[in-house]
């Protein structure tokens, strides 16, 4: 950012949950980064396979989440978004990785199935040192943990074929 605005941010966290928060207040910037952001969405499918790799890393690391419950049987990578466009993007680039997902309403793209799972953390993966925050007051977890932690825990806890209720495909 500091190679094309010369000023500081301001700068806030939150006392309670710990997340910090920078605003840089100027008009110019502001339209200049969002023809930046238009341009990268008329483009980012014809770009190299290894950028469009960082564009959705990115957007699971910043709006993502890893949603495992392993009481509710649930495994699945839920990705925010109020601009219905980018999640449709998001999952096209993700079958670019032959990756499944599902758009939902309200504002969601959401990966689920251990195939898909497994595809997303060989291909894709949240960044190293991306965690949850465990201080938030509907934390299930009760820790920072890494994303791609519980993304490993998710795809672990998966029954192998053979043992008791999972049965071969025939």
């Amino acid at each position: 950012m500091k190679d094309i605005y010369h000023h500081e941010p301001k700068y806030w966290t939150d006392r309670i949950t710990g997340v910090s928060r920078i605003s840089y207040f100027n008009v110019a910037l502001a339209s200049y980064l969002e023809s930046k952001s238009q341009d990268l969405k008329n483009n980012i499918l014809k770009l190299p396979i290894d950028l469009k790799r960082e564009f959705i890393r990115a957007f699971f690391d910043d709006e993502g989440c890893m949603d495992f419950r392993p009481s509710r049987n649930l495994r699945q990578i839920r990705g925010y978004q109020k601009n219905m466009d980018i999640l449709y993007l998001v999952q096209r680039l993700l079958g670019n990785f032959g990756i499944g997902a599902d758009v939902k309403r309200p504002n969601e793209v959401v990966i689920r199935g251990k195939e898909n799972l497994e595809k997303f953390q060989r291909e894709i993966n949240f960044s190293s040192g991306v965690r949850i925050n465990g201080n938030r007051p509907n934390s299930i977890w009760k820790e920072s943990l890494e994303k791609r932690e519980l993304l490993e825990r998710a795809i672990a806890s998966y029954k192998p074929i053979g043992s008791n209720g999972v049965h071969r495909g025939g």
